[in-house]
């Protein structure tokens, strides 16, 4: 008889020619547990979904009271749905005014790809600017919004009209003019290896400061990705917070749904009623804004607004840094909150030290556009004594650590 792993290889479509193949059997807070009883500490919480850990006890009591009610009931956008309206509602007092209307999603890439839509509708332009290595999903038209095209190139001809300029580079700004629907952005950009905006000689003078008004001056508008830098991620609820931009459209997933599947773009409402005319139904989803997902979302964001763990993101990261400072081979730690990158000089020790660290335990990554650094982005609720932990781990590796 087949075993699970053997079904797995068999049926699963896999992502890479080697998967991973853990056989998880369960989940609490910090840690995973394979089928062996293995214990394994999440230090990238499921790539940024798990901000509360995992099985957090008021996000499971929300999604069993939600059970008890209803699942899936229509097509979204017809129906009141008060785990929706709940949240909506909610999140609209924690943004600016003009962030007041949510349009539920599954995920980043539909969240990206909505905005995108909104964006050309709104202003019949035809072109999108992102930036070079960023990574906004991998859809068709997300895919298009990537350079270098190293996951692309495979799917070409991909979304027209999509042009290129460079994070932290002001002159590259000249790129967006009348043809431009909208500027794509993370406010930090995480697949590039935790890379923050760098700052004019005001601490409110960033180059988000100047991307805002370059799009104020064409009329384009201004999307932030936030479906890793948001959610308590970088030390305030929305990075937007931290740099002082207000975008024009917010783009939200992974932390957002609370574990479950869930991503929203917002915007005003007249922005949004561009979508509801000329044509009626101008964006459709069947399953975007889940009451399962909305609930959990719901409550999600209930702790991490009543809590201190936002408030506690920095010092966690300062302890992570005071005590990884000295690694071996080193160049850079960079952090945004408790999103950070250890950039080491070689992309085989930085893949080595990740076998290490999985060997032992601790689940780290990589980035998608920077193959020198570490990845560590835990739930937000890890603890002084969970960090000392990981990092002694990491810490092991160093004196022997492969010289690759």
């Amino acid at each position: 008889m087949p075993t699970l792993r053997q079904i797995f290889l068999r049926h699963i479509a896999q992502t890479s020619p080697s998967p991973l193949a853990f056989e998880i059997e369960r989940a609490e807070g910090m840690y995973l547990y394979d089928t062996s009883g293995k214990r394994y500490m999440d230090l990238i919480a499921g790539i940024g979904v798990s901000a509360l850990g995992h099985r957090h006890e008021r996000v499971m009591q929300a999604i069993e009271r939600q059970l008890k009610r209803y699942l899936h009931t229509t097509v979204y956008g017809e129906f009141v749905l008060e785990p929706q309206v709940a949240f909506a509602e909610r999140l609209s007092q924690h943004l600016p005014p003009s962030l007041s209307t949510v349009y539920y999603c599954n995920s980043g890439a539909e969240a990206v790809d909505g905005a995108m839509k909104l964006a050309k509708r709104a202003t019949g332009r035809p072109h999108v600017i992102a930036c070079r290595h960023a990574y906004h999903g991998s859809t068709q038209a997300t895919t298009a919004l990537m350079e270098p095209t190293t996951y692309s190139q495979g799917y070409f001809p991909l979304l027209p009209g999509v042009r290129h300029i460079d994070f932290n580079r002001e002159e590259s700004l000249e790129q967006i003019d009348e043809n431009t629907a909208c500027v794509i952005i993370e406010p930090v950009q995480a697949e590039a290896g935790v890379r923050l905006p760098a700052e004019g000689e005001a601490s409110e003078d960033n180059f988000l400061q100047k991307v805002r008004q370059r799009c104020d001056e064409t009329g384009a508008l201004l999307v932030f990705d936030e479906v890793q830098t948001g959610f308590g991620r970088c030390g305030s609820l929305f990075a937007l917070q931290r740099f002082g931009v207000v975008p024009d459209i917010l783009a939200l997933a992974k932390g957002f749904g609370g574990g479950l599947p869930l991503g929203a773009f917002i915007a005003s409402p007249e922005l949004m009623k561009c979508l509801s005319n000329n044509p009626i139904l101008g964006h459709l989803t069947t399953f975007g804004g889940h009451p399962l997902s909305c609930a959990a979302g719901l409550a999600t964001l209930e702790v991490l607004t009543e809590s201190k763990l936002i408030e506690q993101a920095e010092a966690k990261a300062l302890r992570f840094r005071k005590q990884l400072s000295g690694l071996p081979r080193l160049r850079e730690i960079r952090h945004a909150g408790l999103l950070m990158a250890l950039e080491f000089d070689s992309p085989d020790y930085m893949q080595a030290l990740t076998q290490h660290c999985l060997k032992n335990g601790l689940i780290t990554d990589w980035f998608l556009f920077d193959e020198r650094s570490l990845r560590i982005a835990p739930p937000l609720i890890i603890t002084e004594a969970q960090i000392d932990e990981a990092c002694a781990i990491i810490q092991d590796f160093a004196p022997g650590g492969s010289t690759s």
